[in-house]
């Protein structure tokens, strides 16, 4: 990630935040971009679906 603009998705909120603004257990991030941190959510539920997936495949 470069040294730019970092963004951060705020759970309690549910805004994109330029910059850690608010408490980092509050915060999803950074992002090299406000729409990667507008997608937060859903890529980590993709991630969180997909190594479930392995980890059944793991168990098998």
């Amino acid at each position: 990630m470069s040294e730019g603009v970092q963004y951060y998705y705020n759970l309690s909120t549910g805004a994109v935040e330029e910059g850690p603004q608010s408490q980092a257990t509050d915060l999803m991030g950074p992002y090299a971009t406000r729409e990667e941190a507008q997608r937060a959510l859903s890529t980590a539920a993709k991630r969180n679906e997909k190594w479930d997936e392995d980890d059944a495949e793991w168990e098998d």
